[in-house]
């Protein structure tokens, strides 16, 4: 931001997974053999689970190229295929695929400053890319299809606030405004970072307590904590990645008051940048199939860890 498989598992009934709370995730992924080592490799016995969930998870999908706008600018994505019964019936989750391969067209238009609780932002950006050129905002989509569909395989429904189907954006408000009018349950903003190289791992970027011009947070700071947590957690899990060696102090987590993305969210909502793009090491997990698969799964069992708590 900074700037194959199989069908989907269907996993049997509510589950419920270990609390992890932002300290017992540094004991578990920093101490002891750690969770990953400097290439992004499991740690030990985590393999052959990977590797066995992995090859239940959901098949490829790309990212494709944008398309007219939706009808109606605040009005998200949603899956028109009908949804199974599952632990998450009823619940309701939004996932913010960050840019739009479609900004780098209209700079114009993400430009423009829109109102972002702390004072005004841009309206999007275009994001940050590998060297060899492969977008965030490519790698978004195609880790938010995979995610949208494996919970939808647990029962939500799920809403995009955008699929390749506009031109650029939405704005940073008008992606707030999709979670806050569908009333998630959980929202989640994906994204990969473009920092230096050398700067390696994942953080999820939790909403500091923001009051005022529009935005009150007050609410949603300790639920998205949580949430952020519980998806910290199970990325680590999963995709076997470190959290920042560069950014939240090892723990993987980081509060921000910046985004307006969380400052005008009413519900629970964290980011999860996934990555380094700007790293080569980095950069040979965003790009590959596989990987985005575990970063999806990571992500979806964290949400459902959070809903079914």
């Amino acid at each position: 931001m900074r700037h194959d498989f199989t069908p989907p598992i269907s996993r049997p009934g509510p589950r419920r997974r270990p609390v992890l709370t932002a300290a017992a995730l540094v004991g578990v992924c920093l101490t002891a053999a750690g969770c990953a080592d400097g290439d992004g490799g499991l740690p030990p016995g985590a393999a052959q689970e990977t590797a066995s969930r992995s090859a239940s998870s959901s098949p490829d999908a790309t990212a494709s190229s944008p398309a007219p706008p939706s009808s109606s600018p605040s009005t998200g994505s949603g899956s028109t295929k009908p949804v199974p019964r599952g632990p998450l019936s009823g619940r309701t989750v939004v996932i913010d695929p960050g840019h739009n391969p479609g900004n780098r067209d209209h700079t114009r238009e993400i430009n423009a400053p829109v109102k972002m609780g702390t004072g005004t932002k841009e309206c999007d950006t275009t994001g940050t890319a590998t060297d060899a050129g492969y977008a965030e905002a490519l790698f978004t989509l195609d880790v938010s299809r995979r995610l949208r569909t494996l919970l939808e395989k647990e029962g939500a429904k799920v809403v995009l606030t955008q699929d390749g189907d506009r031109p650029f954006g939405p704005c940073v408000d008008e992606r707030a405004r999709i979670g806050n009018e569908e009333k998630a349950d959980a929202v989640v903003s994906v994204h990969a970072d473009g920092a230096a190289t050398g700067n390696r791992g994942f953080h999820v970027i939790l909403p500091a307590a923001v009051h005022g011009d529009g935005a009150d947070t007050a609410k949603i700071v300790a639920p998205s904590r949580e949430l952020g947590v519980r998806i910290a957690g199970n990325f680590v899990r999963t995709t076997g990645s470190a959290p920042s060696n560069y950014i939240g102090g090892n723990t993987g987590l980081d509060t921000r008051d910046d985004l307006g993305g969380l400052n005008l969210s009413t519900v629970p909502k964290v980011f999860i940048e996934c990555g380094n793009m700007r790293d080569p090491k980095d950069a040979a997990l965003l790009t590959s199939k596989g990987w985005r698969q575990k970063a999806a799964l990571g992500i979806a069992d964290g949400i459902s860890s959070y809903l079914t708590r």
